[in-house]
């Protein structure tokens, strides 16, 4: 074997080696995050649950609801 063809060979070997190495780290790391959507999703949730609960158990959704029925109602005149 020549010595180009060696140094071809061996070149590729450590650039395909180093790809591997690469792409399984990233896989290790990225199996780590299981889960943290769904409490990410959870939080989501709960945010907007307590928004909710605070629109309907304070007068602000009637506020809310009559500032729209009265641009609704300027919008029709």
């Amino acid at each position: 074997m020549s010595d180009l063809m060696l140094k071809t060979a061996i070149a590729t070997k450590v650039r395909v080696n180093g790809w591997k190495d690469t792409t399984v780290a990233a896989m290790r790391r990225r199996a780590g995050d299981k889960g943290q959507t769904a409490v990410e999703y959870l939080g989501i949730i709960a945010v907007v649950v307590a928004i909710v609960l605070a629109i309907t158990g304070t007068s602000i959704g009637s506020t809310i609801l009559g500032k729209i029925t009265g641009l609704i109602a300027k919008v029709g005149n």
